[in-house]
């Protein structure tokens, strides 16, 4: 059972429902606010592509490096270690400097990383790779440290669920874009049997072909560096909005977000534990869905490309669709249906695989589409000026990835079996579904309360 918010909490949290219901006719960006708001979403959708081609490098490098499973996950650690390790410093940063510089270091950050792919082929060492996929997530750590809870604060606090919503639908048609771009420019097509490599490896032609899977992954990243300095450019030049407590450095010492009242705050800390438990699950699912399809359903590893594109494109189309039902229902409720209808897929997926188990698994990505953002609005809900500390820490969550993902893999290997690898996610989203209905409960005897 999970525990009830603080009295501080419950403050906070009513003052939101009031808010629900007389700011309902309210915009839900303010005036001004639009070009931010579009120029963030950008953001949005532009680290949505190495996220998802992190998807396509772990069986890239299977083949190119010859590595185990458990081994390819590691790219999803390196990746998300740095989202846990820079989150906090990049709130920090941004409480001295605000929101625009955090987003502007974090393009500068991601550009210089995937231009370290280039190197990292010329060398051909695989921990070459997984230093720059850090330096990359560094980047993208203060890029979502500064964007999300700056989206949150562009419109009145009763739609910041549904605001962050909308802005995070652009994130899986990036993904979508990254798994395009790696099926059809990173993945050659040839798969080699095992007589074959024994073939190449007689013929000395092995080591050729395994240098030339490698340098494939270069040219993409070299691409996505220059859209990255390019936007860091046009930020520079575009006039961002005052938000209250921005640059906290300037705020008295007792004005200013403390630690210490978030560790203090259940809410928010089950928030930080529920997230951390979902981007494992999204990451983990998507991480080993190509090895899915390729091992059940017997497809090419280009065709198992197209069918994660597929996916993603179910995933865009739950954000989407999300930021319209809450106009209708409430975010935690809505949240709490779709755990509960993720749980039932990946049991099917787990206990069902083959073209059943696919096309269940598929379907589970429109249904965790509302989880990352809708956790994140919530978990800040009522923070005041501990919002950018709050939000470093939701970002830091995300090293569910980095953990999640490789445990995937292990149990993968030790039970010789990929479905069973999905029971990580399966206890994710049972974690979730307890999250969003004990949060669900609470608001409708607040709101019972508020009528009263």
């Amino acid at each position: 059972m999970l525990p009830v918010p603080t009295q501080s909490a419950k403050y906070s949290d009513t003052q939101s429902v009031e808010g629900q219901t007389s700011g309902s006719s309210l915009p839900l960006i303010r005036a001004g606010n639009t070009t931010p708001f579009v120029l963030v979403s950008s953001l949005f959708f532009l680290w949505g592509i190495p996220n998802n081609l992190n998807d396509v490098l772990i069986r890239q490098f299977m083949k190119s490096f010859t590595i185990t499973r458990f081994e390819a996950g590691l790219v999803q650690s390196a990746f998300y270690m740095g989202y846990f390790l820079l989150a906090i410093p990049a709130a920090m940063l941004m409480r001295r400097v605000g929101y625009k510089i955090g987003m502007i270091v974090g393009l500068l950050l991601f550009g210089i990383g995937t231009f370290l792919f280039w190197p990292a082929a010329a060398v051909g060492q695989y921990s070459f790779f997984l230093f720059a996929l850090f330096v990359i997530a560094s980047g993208l750590a203060f890029l979502e440290t500064a964007s999300n809870p700056f989206i949150t604060q562009l419109g009145d606090p009763s739609s910041s669920e549904r605001r962050l919503n909308l802005a995070q639908a652009f994130n899986p048609l990036g993904a979508i874009t990254g798994v395009l771009i790696g099926t059809i420019f990173i993945f050659s097509g040839v798969e080699m049997s095992p007589a074959a490599v024994a073939l190449s490896k007689a013929q000395h032609t092995y080591e050729a072909y395994l240098r030339y899977e490698t340098l494939r992954v270069v040219k993409p990243y070299l691409a996505l560096g220059g859209i990255a300095f390019a936007l860091a450019m046009i930020l520079m030049c575009t006039k961002f909005p005052a938000i209250s407590n921005e640059h906290e450095a300037e705020t008295s010492s007792e004005n200013r977000g403390r630690l210490s009242d978030l560790l203090h705050n259940p809410r928010f800390m089950i928030s930080v534990a529920v997230q951390f438990l979902y981007v494992g699950a999204q990451v983990g699912t998507w991480s080993y869905f190509i090895q899915y399809v390729e091992t059940y359903a017997h497809q090419t590893e280009k065709l198992a490309g197209f069918f994660l594109t597929g996916t993603l494109v179910a995933f865009a189309l739950g954000r989407f669709s999300s930021a319209w039902l809450m106009q209708r229902i409430a975010p935690q409720t809505l949240m709490g249906y779709y755990s509960v209808a993720n749980i039932v897929l990946v049991a099917v997926a787990i206990f069902f695989p083959g073209w059943v188990g696919l096309f269940a698994m598929f379907f589970t990505s429109f249904f965790m589409s509302i989880m990352f953002p809708t956790i994140f609005a919530l978990g800040l809900k009522g923070l005041g000026s501990n919002t950018k500390i709050g939000g470093s820490l939701l970002v830091m969550a995300i090293v569910g990835g980095a953990v999640l993902t490789p445990l995937m893999g292990l149990i993968s290997e030790w039970g010789h079996s990929v479905a069973m690898a999905y029971i990580v996610p399966l206890v994710s989203y049972v974690c979730v579904a307890a999250f969003s209905f004990s949060i669900a409960t609470v608001r409708a005897g607040k709101n019972d309360l508020v009528r009263a």
